[in-house]
């Protein structure tokens, strides 16, 4: 299966989720775990919105990470020129594609359209960046369209598209036949980026399905945060396509977690105990069946181990625990049960978790078979 390489948005659409603002020290922070996590390239922000935000990409810029910093633009000079003073080597240029954004937006027509990021893509190349071009909403453009723009911007020397599904229109099988269809057409030098937004639940899916189309590169947030519902998020894409496809991918995933973590801080949002992959009970089992199961072999409630992420098991104790979740729990409070009373430990264990509604812990069952061991002699 071919390698799955990474851009990652979340330092430009992450935090243009509803009420993330990173501050200029933990988007430094952020780009050295990403670095560190083993992300090929990533978006250090936009230029174009101001002196600050500038002074923060090129400070990212002169950490010297072994990461490419790539910064977004709109099809105009001035954003260029805010992209090269920002000392980045790389600009994405975004295009509307649709027919109702290139009128709402810019009220032009295709050719229009073509003719105005030609000009920002020329002009950028001329000053020595490296340029991708983005189809923003090219879910609901024209196909053809589409072709003719690659076709367009290959000739100037551009090689690199994003395909944007900006309003997350698609489904898998959707975006599987659309994508199969524009790479059908265009030569196999031409690398293209998929980039899905998660507004039904679909953006790991949708990513996945391009990538396995032919996309090359995946376009991710940590966690998924990003515009309205989020994008499709890192840790998902890659763990999918490295267990489930069986593909390849450069990202070191047993630092996902604290990439994470760090990330979740600075947006000031929880991550979700049962988040998969990364939630405290992604990996957490209470049903006396899955435990007993884990137990006699890791295989039988497992797709792969927990430690790939820096992550455990976890046992826990409540109302669907059976025998071998008390023997396991007392065994790792050092404790030597005697088989007589785990009966009775299980009923009380069950009342009570049930009454709380919330897991016992391992330390409080110990006591409970203290006592009953000393009541029996």
């Amino acid at each position: 299966m071919d390698l799955l390489r990474i851009c990652d948005t979340t330092l430009r659409d992450g935090e243009q989720a509803a009420g993330v603002a990173f501050t200029a020290e933990e988007k430094l922070e952020i780009a050295k775990s990403l670095a560190a996590c083993g992300v090929e390239q990533a978006e250090a922000g936009i230029p174009a919105m101001g002196e600050e935000e500038r002074e923060t990409i090129r400070r990212i810029v002169s950490l010297g990470l072994p990461i490419r910093w790539i910064a977004w633009n709109r099809a105009r000079r001035s954003d260029i020129d805010a992209s090269l003073s920002a000392d980045v080597d790389w600009a994405h240029i975004a295009l509307p594609v649709s027919s109702i954004q290139m009128k709402a937006k810019l009220g032009a027509g295709p050719s229009e359209v073509m003719e105005l990021g030609k000009a920002a893509a020329g002009y950028a190349l001329e000053k020595g960046l490296d340029v991708s071009i983005g189809f923003e909403d090219a879910s609901r453009a024209d196909l053809s369209f589409l072709h003719e723009l690659i076709d367009a911007f290959r000739r100037e020397g551009i090689g690199r598209f994003r395909y944007a599904d900006t309003l997350s229109v698609h489904h898998p099988g959707d975006l599987h036949a659309r994508i199969s269809e524009l790479l059908a057409g265009c030569p196999p030098d031409i690398e293209l980026e998929i980039h899905c937004h998660n507004d039904f639940g679909l953006a790991t899916a949708n990513t996945l399905a391009a990538i396995q189309a032919g996309a090359k590169w995946a376009s991710t947030t940590v966690l998924g945060i990003g515009e309205r519902a989020g994008n499709a998020p890192l840790e998902e894409v890659v763990m999918a396509w490295k267990h489930l496809y069986n593909g390849t991918c450069a990202v070191r995933t047993e630092r996902m977690k604290p990439l994470a973590e760090l990330v979740a801080r600075a947006a000031g949002r929880e991550i979700s105990e049962t988040r998969p992959l990364l939630g405290r009970l992604a990996f957490a089992h209470e049903s006396g069946v899955h435990v007993d199961g884990l137990l006699k072999d890791r295989r039988t409630y497992q797709t792969f181990d927990p430690a790939l992420l820096g992550m455990n098991h976890e046992i826990l104790l409540g109302k669907h625990s059976g025998r071998s979740s008390v023997r396991q729990a007392l065994l790792k409070e050092g404790f030597e049960v005697s088989e007589g009373i785990i009966p009775s430990l299980l009923k009380r264990l069950r009342q009570t978790a049930g009454e709380r509604k919330q897991p016992v812990a391992g330390s409080e069952l110990k006591q409970w078979a203290i006592e009953e061991q000393t009541q029996q002699r």
